[in-house]
């Protein structure tokens, strides 16, 4: 959990009430909890708050009770016990590569479906996963799937002759990571984007077998591509970038 969450966690619990966000974050620096180099530490706990009602729902830790006023999430479900990490490896090692992968198809198209796009996935293999279309535009999407890996990596290969062809519509590239509690989470990328990150060497070119490797490494609830040095925050599961 993130320093803005966890502090505001603790004031809230300390407080007993619903509060404004500011008051949330003046407390918490108060308290010496939450550390900052910003200049607006408020908007920035609005944000993280904000964001973690909307998209984690009723198993957010938090809810709005009032505009910019929050509260812990009394109804938050229990987590249920899980299925042992050594468990899950060897379940996930008698499911074959092609599973996996259409599986993360069809975790793209739900997720498409639900925001409004018109999604299915293709029948025949031409490069392209997905396409979609909203508000008359045309998408082409193309999916990677990884689990979790040794060295706390999401490790995907892209053969080259798939970036050489022209697609229909705009052309997106999904990398969706199962986590060790198999939750799943996305990084999209624009064909620009990947253009760039190989000139930059963030995707490394595997010379040897025609493919470019996507290393994906999440560390303190960022996200990074390559090494530490290729933050890419405002990709990971911002589906709004499919324009």
């Amino acid at each position: 959990m993130n320093r803005f969450k966890s502090s505001a966690l603790k004031i809230l619990k300390d407080s007993g009430k619903p509060l404004h966000y500011k008051e949330i974050t003046r407390l918490a620096l108060e308290a010496g909890i939450l550390e900052t180099n910003g200049n607006t530490p408020e908007s920035s706990m609005n944000a993280q708050l904000i964001t973690d009602v909307n998209k984690n729902g009723v198993h957010s830790d938090f809810i709005k009770t009032a505009p910019a006023t929050l509260n812990i999430n009394p109804n938050k479900p229990k987590k249920k016990e899980t299925v042992s990490t050594k468990k899950k490896k060897e379940i996930l090692e008698k499911i074959g590569s092609g599973f996996i992968g259409k599986g993360g198809e069809h975790y793209v198209t739900s997720e498409l479906l639900f925001r409004g796009y018109n999604a299915s996935i293709m029948s025949v293999d031409i490069g392209m996963d997905i396409i979609a279309t909203k508000n008359n535009k045309l998408f082409s999407l193309q999916v990677k799937t990884s689990n979790l890996l040794s060295g706390n990596s999401y490790v995907f290969d892209m053969r080259k002759v798939s970036l050489e062809r022209d697609y229909a519509g705009n052309v997106f590239y999904v990398f969706v990571m199962i986590h060790e509690d198999q939750t799943k989470s996305a990084v999209i990328l624009t064909a620009n984007k990947i253009e760039e990150l190989i000139h930059s060497n963030a995707i490394k070119n595997i010379q040897t077998h025609g493919r470019f490797r996507v290393v994906l490494k999440i560390r303190d609830e960022k996200i990074y591509i390559g090494t530490l040095d290729n933050p890419i925050d405002y990709y990971w599961d911002n589906w709004s970038i499919i324009k």
